[in-house]
């Protein structure tokens, strides 16, 4: 694509990149909820979460870049890489969705998000580090009060329920991506830089579970499909989103406020 970045793959970068993407694509789907949430109090809640998310993305971004060593900034390496370049979860590039999507898909990533911050706050990299400890106090939040909203929703009226059963089938498919270790996660338990996402996978249920439970929700079993995000291998949606990200930078390359 004209005005795309070289990227090198290192396992460290691609490491960071899978974290980062998966904020910034998910900081993306929740900004579309601005004007449109169900109540003027969670149209503030979830595009604040958006903000919150985005200083995630920019960090992991800027630290991605200085490892990379090709000069890339966090602007780069947001809005100037090809599809292919792009290491988020399948899970946070799909559509909106109703609010009983946004909010159990919240619920799912934000306790990712919360373990995976924990651990990375003892990583051998400082800066990492530095970021994961100030970014684990807003997954926090953002966990309790998506999860908050799902109790509330499966204990509300029979159609809240139906919708937020109707999220739980169609994004629990998603799941297995998340925890599925390769040569990327195998680098960073070694060299000290973070966890193989796949030793989040019992804590994560764990925590899921006793949410889910008080909904009075059962999660699905595992299917044989596999999603492919953090792999750089994406569903039909992720070129949409590229494209309303990218569009500005591209049109006017190098333009600044």
């Amino acid at each position: 694509m004209q005005g795309s970045i070289p990227l090198r793959r290192t396992p460290d970068v691609q490491y960071l990149l899978r974290l980062g993407d998966t904020c910034l694509i998910l900081a993306q789907r929740l900004g579309e909820w601005c004007g449109h949430a169900p109540i003027l109090e969670e149209d503030i809640a979830l595009t604040n979460m958006a903000l919150d998310l985005v200083g995630q993305a920019r960090a992991v971004l800027t630290r991605a870049g200085q490892l990379g060593g090709q000069g890339h900034d966090e602007d780069q390496l947001a809005f100037l890489r090809d599809e292919r370049d792009y290491f988020n979860l399948t899970l946070v590039e799909l559509p909106r969705g109703d609010f009983a999507f946004a909010v159990l898909r919240n619920l799912m990533v934000a306790t990712l998000l919360k373990l995976l911050w924990a651990r990375l706050a003892r990583s051998s990299d400082a800066e990492l580090a530095a970021i994961a400890g100030k970014a684990i106090k807003e997954a926090r939040y953002h966990q309790q009060h998506a999860g908050d909203w799902v109790i509330r929703l499966a204990d509300g009226t029979s159609e809240s329920l139906r919708r937020v059963e109707t999220a739980l089938g169609q994004l629990w498919r998603y799941v297995p991506e998340c925890f599925e270790s390769d040569v990327v996660d195998e680098h960073a338990r070694a060299s000290g830089l973070g966890p193989g996402w796949a030793e989040l996978r019992e804590p994560w249920l764990a925590e899921m579970t006793v949410v889910l439970s008080e909904a009075g929700l059962v999660p699905p079993a595992d299917a044989a499909f596999r999603s492919t995000g953090k792999c750089g291998v994406h569903s039909e949606y992720m070129g949409t989103i590229l494209a309303e990200m990218q569009h500005l930078q591209r049109a006017y390359p190098g333009g600044v406020w």
